[in-house]
């Protein structure tokens, strides 16, 4: 899916940008701090995130009238930022007008790639049956030729992640069955561990459909059950991150890349479980020994690190401290302003 660049992406293509979860404790988490009061909007945030050196920000436009998004625009502009929205899939033609207006206020405030998922939860953790995650699927793909004649009305591209709902194969079928220039992929460099594949095998299917980067490294630990899966500040996990950004940008050289760095308990993936096999067609044996393989090379000499039992000025402190460190190294390491 060929992408024209516009003056927008050429001008901020290397600029480190930081997606809305990189702060899921001080905006959504609700803990008690007077030190680090919780955001109560997004142009809070994005005075926090230029302020911490991030060059753009990705975030969630619901709810938003278009004399907010030109208040947001206004300030991103001051502040030489980048923006990319975050919105909802229309879960019917009754939430088509809700769906739009999102989108008009997202383009308003200078989006060009809005980000969204079908699932916001987890695979594994949401379906019990192969019957149900198919009637999933189903409606994910209702919601997406919903979506595109809007997007692709507005102008807009609607950028789906692998958010531990796709495996490679599955996700590639969707956009061909979509088959529409407007709609691609978030590319989350982290989340299909989680679906036991190799993390660099994901880039290189998904890169020529990507529009924009969730760019994280990982950790894992080994537990009864499976493993634990958990961000970690970059360079610090077992990710090859220069690899994946060469083949992303390979494909698309002005793509944005955001950092969602998750200060959260490790994630549970418990693959040695009969529930978490429910919604897999049978996964060739070569290829799940090879993960396996792998992810046992690659485990953490130190045990991942528990946030929750943490006071929450420590947990916040830590939150904003992680997200600075992987600024520092995308800057020192990696080529980004």
């Amino acid at each position: 899916m060929p992408i024209i660049p516009t003056f927008s992406t050429i001008v901020s293509e290397m600029r480190f940008g930081i997606a809305e979860a990189s702060y899921v404790q001080r905006r959504y988490a609700k803990l008690n701090s007077k030190i680090y009061p919780p955001f109560t909007d997004s142009l809070q945030m994005i005075e926090h995130c230029s302020s911490a050196g991030f060059g753009g920000v990705q975030f969630s436009v619901s709810g938003w009238d278009i004399a907010y998004a030109q208040k947001v625009k206004k300030r991103v502009e001051e502040l030489e930022l980048f923006f990319e929205g975050q919105i909802r899939l229309p879960k019917d033609n009754s939430d088509l007008q809700r769906f739009t207006a999102e989108v008009s206020a997202a383009k308003e405030a200078g989006a060009d790639v809005i980000r969204t998922v079908c699932l916001s939860g987890r695979r594994y953790e949401t379906f019990n049956t192969m019957s149900a995650f198919r009637e999933f699927r189903t409606k994910s793909i209702s919601s997406l030729r919903l979506a595109e004649p809007v997007v692709r009305k507005l102008g807009v591209k609607l950028a789906v992640e692998n958010h531990k709902d796709w495996r490679i194969a599955e996700m590639i079928e969707i956009l061909k069955l979509i088959d529409s220039e407007w709609v691609g992929v978030t590319l989350d460099t982290g989340n299909n561990i989680s679906l036991l594949e190799d993390p660099m095998d994901v880039v290189e299917a998904l890169a020529p459909y990507a529009f924009t980067v969730h760019l994280k490294d990982m950790a894992i630990e080994e537990y009864e059950d499976g493993f634990l899966l958990a961000e970690i500040n970059l360079g610090e996990g077992f990710l090859d991150i220069d690899k994946m950004i060469t083949i992303i940008k390979k494909h698309n050289p002005d793509i944005r890349f955001n950092l969602e760095m998750i200060t959260r308990d490790p994630l549970k993936i418990p693959y040695l479980t009969e529930g978490f096999w429910a919604t897999f067609d049978e996964i060739p044996a070569s290829e799940l020994a090879g993960f396996l393989y792998k992810i046992k090379k690659e485990e953490s000499s130190l045990p991942l690190t528990v946030v929750s039992k943490n006071p929450a000025d420590e947990i916040l402190a830590l939150e904003i401290a992680n997200n600075k460190a992987s600024l520092k190294y995308a800057r020192q390491r990696l080529g980004f302003s």
